[in-house]
C-alpha cells in the first residue's frame, strides 16, 4: 500500500484508508486532507507525488494551486472587513469604488460580487489570461463593462474574476491589495502556510497541477452570447497557465491561491468555530450568520447546475453536491476537485487540497469518498 504520511485519530481511519486506495489506484497523484474538530486537529494526512513522473514525493510541506477554492479566502477577506465595521455587503459597490457604478451597475451591492450574482461574471471580449495578471487595467475594464443579466436574479458563476471584483473593493476600504490583506491580516496572524501566487522562494516546493480532461461541454456549439460563453471565453481556462511565473507572480483571488489541506482549513475553520482560531479572531457569529443569508438558488447561469450560494460561500444543494448534507454548512471548492467545507453547528472543517485535477467544475469522485468518510465517521 502507497505510503500516507501524517496523523489520523482512529475514528477516521477510513479516511486513511481512502486516501491509501486513491493513491495506490492511481487515481490520486498527489494529496493533503485535513479535519478539525473544535479547533483539535483529527485528521492530518498528505501523501503521494508532486511530479506526474513521480520523482518528488508530496511531503508536508507541498504547496499546489487550489484554483477557485482562492476564493473561499477572497470572500473571508471582504467579511474581516464587514466584522470591523468597514464594508456593508448590502451597500452599493460604488460606496467604495464609484467608478463601478458605469453602464447601469450602480445598484449592484457587494453581496451580488460574493454570491456570484451581479451579472459580471468574466470580461467582455477580447480577452486573454495575461490581462488578469495588470491589477489596474483588469479592473478598470470590469468597471466600464455592463452586467449580461439582471443582477440579483439568478448566478452565474464569476470564474476568474471575481478576486479582482471582491479584491478591488477589499483594496479601496482597506488600502492594501488582496494579495497583501491575505498575507497580513488573515495567514500571517494564524501562521497559516498560504498566499495567492507564489512567491519565488517557495516555488521549489509547489506539486503542479496536472490539467483535467476537457470541459464537459462544447462552447463552439453554444450561443456566443450565453454568460456560459462568455465567462469561459473571457478569459478562456487553461490548467497550463498555474504552470508559467507569470500566473504565480499575479493576483488572482479567484484562482490562484497555493496552499495545501492544512493552511486552508486553519484560515477557513474560523467559520467553523464562531470566528476565532487560537485566540485570533477574524469574525462573530453575527458576522457568520451573514454568509447563510441565501442569495440565489436555481440552475446557476454559467455552470448550468442547480446551486444555492449565501454571501461568499456556496450552501448545501442535495442535487449538486449530494454528500455534503443538508445542514448549516457552507463550502466551495476549486477547478479539479479540491474541496474546502465549514459547518459551524459541529465545529467541523474538512478540507482536500490535490494537484491532479479530475473532471468537471463542482467536487469529485475522490473529494466524495474522502468527505462521506469524514461524515460517516462522526
Amino acid at each position: 500500500m502507497t505510503d500516507v504520511h501524517g496523523t489520523c485519530d482512529e475514528r477516521f481511519g477510513a479516511v486513511r484508508a481512502a486516501l491509501e486506495s486513491t493513491i495506490a489506484a492511481d487515481e490520486e497523484l498527489g494529496a493533503s486532507i485535513f479535519v478539525d474538530i473544535d479547533g483539535q486537529t483529527v485528521v492530518d494526512l498528505w501523501g503521494g507525488h508532486r511530479d506526474e513522473a513521480r520523482t518528488v514525493p508530496w511531503t508536508e510541506d507541498t504547496i499546489t494551486n487550489v484554483w477557485s477554492t482562492t476564493k473561499t479566502v477572497t470572500s473571508l477577506a471582504a467579511l474581516v472587513l464587514v466584522e470591523r465595521g468597514l464594508l456593508d455587503v448590502h451597500a452599493p459597490v460604488a460606496r467604495y469604488w464609484p467608478e463601478f457604478a458605469a453602464n447601469g451597475k450602480q445598484d449592484i451591492e457587494v453581496r451580488h460580487l460574493m454570491s456570484h450574482t451581479s451579472g459580471v461574471s468574466g470580461f467582455d471580449q477580447p480577452c486573454v489570461v495575461e490581462d488578469l495578471y495588470d491589477w489596474a487595467k483588469s479592473t478598470a475594464r470590469l468597471a466600464e463593462q455592463a452586467p449580461w443579466w439582471e443582477p440579483g436574479t439568478a448566478s452565474g458563476y464569476h470564474a476568474l474574476n471575481q478576486g479582482h471584483l471582491v479584491g478591488e473593493v477589499v483594496r479601496r476600504v482597506s488600502g492594501k491589495t488582496l494579495k497583501q490583506f491575505v498575507a497580513e491580516e488573515i495567514a500571517g496572524p494564524l501562521g497559516a502556510d498560504f498566499q495567492i501566487g507564489a512567491r519565488a522562494a517557495d516555488r521549489h516546493r509547489i506539486a503542479d497541477v496536472v490539467p483535467p480532461p476537457p470541459l464537459p461541454f462544447d462552447l463552439a456549439e453554444m450561443d456566443p452570447l450565453s454568460p456560459v460563453v462568455r465567462t469561459f471565453t473571457g478569459p478562456p481556462a487553461n490548467a497550463a497557465d498555474a504552470l508559467t511565473p507569470g500566473w504565480r507572480d499575479a493576483d488572482i483571488g479567484a484562482a490562484n491561491g497555493h496552499g495545501n489541506a492544512r493552511s486552508v482549513a486553519r484560515m477557513l475553520s474560523a467559520i467553523s468555530l464562531g470566528g476565532t482560531v487560537d485566540g485570533v479572531k477574524l469574525l462573530s457569529p453575527g458576522t457568520i450568520d451573514t454568509i447563510f443569508e441565501e442569495q440565489s438558488n436555481g440552475v446557476d447561469l454559467v455552470l448550468g447546475v442547480p446551486l444555492r450560494f449565501g454571501i461568499g460561500y456556496a450552501l448545501p444543494q442535495l442535487d449538486t453536491v449530494p454528500y455534503i448534507p443538508d445542514e448549516r454548512i457552507c463550502f466551495w471548492g476549486g477547478w479539479g476537485g479540491s474541496l474546502i467545507i465549514m459547518v459551524p453547528d459541529r465545529r467541523l472543517t474538512i478540507s482536500y487540497m490535490m494537484n491532479r485535477m479530475g473532471p468537471g467544475i463542482i467536487g469529485s469522485a475522490r473529494a466524495e469518498k474522502y468527505t462521506q468518510a469524514v461524515f460517516d465517521a462522526l
